[in-house]
């Protein structure tokens, strides 16, 4: 198996998620991926502002500065990313990475 390009320790409810014997649990390559484009997407604050904006203008507005913001990442394949509102409280994030295809995840 191929050494993974990108790893990152995994991060559960704003902690680093232990196994049963209290060692860090690491993650890699996609799923490393979007980690950080989850915590990237949290720290921008525009997701604040989505949750219960029912001004539909605005909405549009702010899921396309995030796209833009999830396009940032040179690990992003740009014009593949996309936010959609599923209720007013998620979201499904997708995009395509340069290396490991298709990504999807809902925030």
């Amino acid at each position: 198996m191929a050494e993974a390009k990108y790893q990152d320790l995994l991060i559960v409810n704003n902690d680093i998620a232990l196994d049963d014997v209290g060692v860090p649990l690491g993650i890699s390559d996609r799923a490393s991926i979007a980690q950080d484009i989850k915590h990237m997407i949290r720290e921008s604050g525009l997701l604040v502002e989505l949750v219960g904006e029912r001004d539909s203008d605005k909405v549009a507005l702010n899921l396309q500065r995030l796209e833009n913001l999830v396009e940032t990442d040179v690990r992003i394949v740009p014009g593949t990313a996309s936010i959609t509102r599923l209720d007013t409280e998620t979201f499904l994030v997708r995009a395509r990475t340069q290396d490991y295809g298709h990504l999807e995840f809902n925030l």
